[in-house]
């Protein structure tokens, strides 16, 4: 196969790669296939059905390794659903009638892209594979490989999507400031919400790297400077079964005793009893042009902090939301490994003309390979039977009981 026009796009929210992500393919190219072009659409699928695109000049090559060092995506994300018409109408990014699909699909044809590559979660990897598809039935070969990146790490089957591991420990940073408000008054009730919709691996990793920062330090209990008083005392995953009624009793107990509970909340946990509440209420729930629930306009995490604080017998509660902090930050070291991985795979796959999403197959003895579309879905549930899990949660001293698969 003969590769002569590459591009690239990113979409969906940020992770702690996409600027990385977007510089490492761009190095691997200039390393090994120099005369490729390279061009990159503005803002994702958006950018892609306006036309909105730049090239990557012989100054971007240079100096693509300082993407590394940055957060955010140097080229633009937004939230376009190609097979929801009606939204993309009213955003005025197609016209009535119009197959959103095959206005993309077109663009690339007359933009002469031999290869896409995506970055971004299962949705904007499965609509590439479509826009594939389209393309085949019209007689245009588009290869297409995709890069895995959601910090909530629930890819199937890829193991350790990109970002995911930044995002905790910078979610677990956060929390050091903020837990440090536990003693700005008696009896302080402290919610720090995490992102994660359907998955709570994110709240767990984050909580997991907090407890080690935990173990690094000192502590003056004669002063009021303890650790109790510093750790987690709660955590709620959508993957766990709530019982508010008793974790209530639990958390009641720990702030009689020390005058604070912290709680780590997935954004996700309690979301159908939340909707449930509010149209019962006959309230209406907004949604976002994927059909999700938007999460912003239910607040889980005051939510969460209403049903506790009476009943625990709070004078002060405090929520606060790691999510921008976190997505939006430059890839750790151990991100970066993985990013050049799977970058370099990517080009490679790319200029042998095969398709997939690049990732460690969990159904195939976790070997990073490109993984067929078909395969590929979103919603992976967090395992909370793993041990390390159940070692965080016997140390925060919660029971844990796994709640009932929810429907996606």
């Amino acid at each position: 196969m003969t590769v002569r026009r590459v591009a690239l796009l990113t979409a969906g929210g940020f992770a702690p790669c996409l600027s990385s992500a977007v510089g490492g393919l761009i190095e691997r190219y200039t390393e090994i296939a120099p005369d490729v072009e390279i061009v990159a659409y503005q803002h994702g699928y958006h950018g892609l059905l306006t036309g909105t695109k730049v090239a990557v000049d012989a100054e971007a090559r240079k100096h693509a390794g300082v993407l590394h060092r940055f957060g955010g995506s140097p080229i633009g994300n937004s939230r376009v659903k190609l097979t929801n018409a009606k939204d993309l109408v009213e955003r005025g990014l197609v016209r009535e009638g119009q197959n959103p699909l095959e206005v993309a699909a077109e663009r690339l044809r007359e933009d002469g892209i031999d290869v896409l590559h995506t970055i971004g979660g299962d949705d904007t990897n499965t609509t590439a594979a479509d826009l594939a598809a389209y393309l085949e039935e019209h007689d245009y070969h588009l290869t297409v490989v995709g890069l895995p990146k959601t910090i909530d790490n629930d890819i199937v089957p890829i193991r350790q999507s990109l970002g995911a591991w930044t995002a905790a420990e910078e979610a677990a940073e956060f929390a050091q400031n903020v837990i440090g408000e536990h003693r700005v008054n008696p009896r302080m009730l402290i919610v720090h919400e995490v992102m994660g919709r359907h998955c709570g691996w994110l709240t767990a990793a984050a909580a997991r790297s907090y407890r080690a920062w935990l173990d690094t330090q000192e502590w003056v209990p004669s002063i009021g400077l303890s650790r109790e008083r510093w750790d987690i005392h709660a955590v709620f995953l959508p993957e766990m079964h709530l019982d508010i009624d008793g974790e209530a009793d639990r958390l009641r107990a720990i702030m009689d005793a020390q005058g604070n509970v912290n709680i780590f909340l997935s954004e996700g946990a309690g979301v159908p009893e939340i909707v449930a509440e509010l149209e019962a209420k006959g309230e209406e729930v907004q949604r976002d042009p994927f059909g999700h629930v938007k999460l912003d306009t239910i607040n889980p995490g005051r939510w969460f902090a209403q049903q506790f604080a009476e009943r625990i017998g709070a004078e002060k509660v405090m929520v606060q939301k790691s999510g921008y902090f976190s997505r939006s930050a430059r890839a750790n070291a151990e991100d970066l490994r993985l990013i050049q991985s799977m970058t370099d795979l990517a080009v490679e796959c790319a200029l042998r003309g095969e398709s997939g999403v690049i990732g460690h197959d969990e159904e195939d003895g976790d070997r990073l390979k490109a993984v067929p579309f078909p395969r590929i879905a979103g919603g992976k549930a967090f395992d909370v039977s793993q041990a390390w899990f159940g070692d965080l949660m016997a140390g925060i001293g919660q029971t844990v009981e796994a709640a009932a698969p929810a429907a996606h």
